[in-house]
């Protein structure tokens, strides 16, 4: 069994608990422990979603072979830091989306993870659900590909705080907040996943008054081909994603998780499939760590998730706010 410490007691860390519950049913993977800066936070958090160990060592966790694998849930800006010491103590990692603020710190994790012999691994949930699998059997109906406009628009509650004249993690710039990072990596990375790093990016967004990025889009340019990524944590849109060809459009309810597609042809054929699979799917992106502990060979992964940060890079310096 592979054996899990979790660090952050966010909600997204407890979605990863259940993801784990239900891709480690046949007892292949667990969360052991859960860990925070303080004791006591720890032993709450491990209350609420029902493990049993709960520290504020997890270096001593790992020395002690109670685990073998940590996941990183912490705020952006702490990721690379809490990843390189769970790498030096000899744990595989799975650091929560974005990996790292920047690619080079990425490129370094991965370095010291291949030295170390242990496997890091980024979770984006979307780039291994069903329905981007889906969407992949479906484009070459579509012919020569055009154009293609991801997006994820959700206002966050979180807001109101800002609003407020608060700063909350996911609005604070020091802790590598705002809606590309947040929200923006979806169709980002779905975009790479589909069709591989642009080679020209343009993009404007609004700043908010924690001095982040509230909204924006970006252009990625491709050869014979324009993609558009649009995302918002201040604003909310239903309006689906879609890929345009020369013989037909793919039509996606939700680039995050997808589960409703409509190809619609030149001729007028319609063909809509459902996609049958879990509501929580973080599970399959813990079905693949689970893969890649077992002798999987990472790179792929790895090198898709540094094409993602080379191009959130390239938005951030490239893009003008407004």
């Amino acid at each position: 069994m592979i054996r899990i410490a979790t660090i952050g007691t966010s909600v997204i860390t407890e979605s990863f608990i259940d993801a784990v519950a239900q891709a480690g049913a046949d007892g292949s993977i667990a969360v052991a422990a859960v860990t925070s800066r303080t004791a006591e936070r720890a032993r709450a958090f491990a209350d609420t979603t029902g493990i049993a160990t709960a520290s504020d060592d997890l270096p001593g966790l790992i020395a002690a072979g109670e685990v073998d694998a940590v996941y990183v849930g912490s705020p952006n800006g702490a990721h690379a830091a809490q990843a390189r010491e769970a790498i030096a103590a000899g744990a595989h990692v799975f650091v929560e989306k974005p990996a790292t603020p920047t690619s080079d710190e990425w490129d370094a994790l991965v370095a010291e993870a291949r030295t170390a012999g242990v496997v890091l691994f980024e979770g984006m949930r979307n780039v291994y659900d069903p329905g981007l699998v889906a969407v992949r059997e479906l484009i070459p109906q579509l012919g020569v590909l055009r154009r293609a406009s991801f997006a994820y628009c959700q206002r966050s509650a979180r807001y109101d705080l800002v609003l407020a004249g608060e700063t909350p993690n996911i609005f604070d710039p020091a802790l590598g907040g705002g809606a590309l990072m947040d929200l923006g990596v979806y169709p980002l990375s779905a975009m790479v996943a589909l069709f591989g790093e642009p080679e020209a990016v343009a993009a404007v967004s609004a700043r908010i008054a924690t001095g982040v990025d509230g909204t924006g889009t970006a252009l990625l340019s491709y050869p014979g081909m324009v993609g558009e990524v649009t995302f918002s944590k201040i604003t909310r849109s239903d309006r689906p994603s879609e890929i345009q060809g020369e013989l037909g459009s793919l039509e996606i309810d939700h680039i995050a998780q997808p589960r409703h597609l409509r190809l619609t042809l030149l001729d007028g054929t319609v063909v809509e499939r459902r996609i049958d699979a879990a509501d929580n799917n973080m599970r399959y992106e813990v079905t693949r760590f689970a893969e890649l502990i077992g002798g999987a060979d990472p790179a792929p992964d790895q090198q898709r998730t540094g094409a993602v940060l080379r191009t959130l890079e390239r938005i951030r310096a490239d893009g003008r706010m407004v």
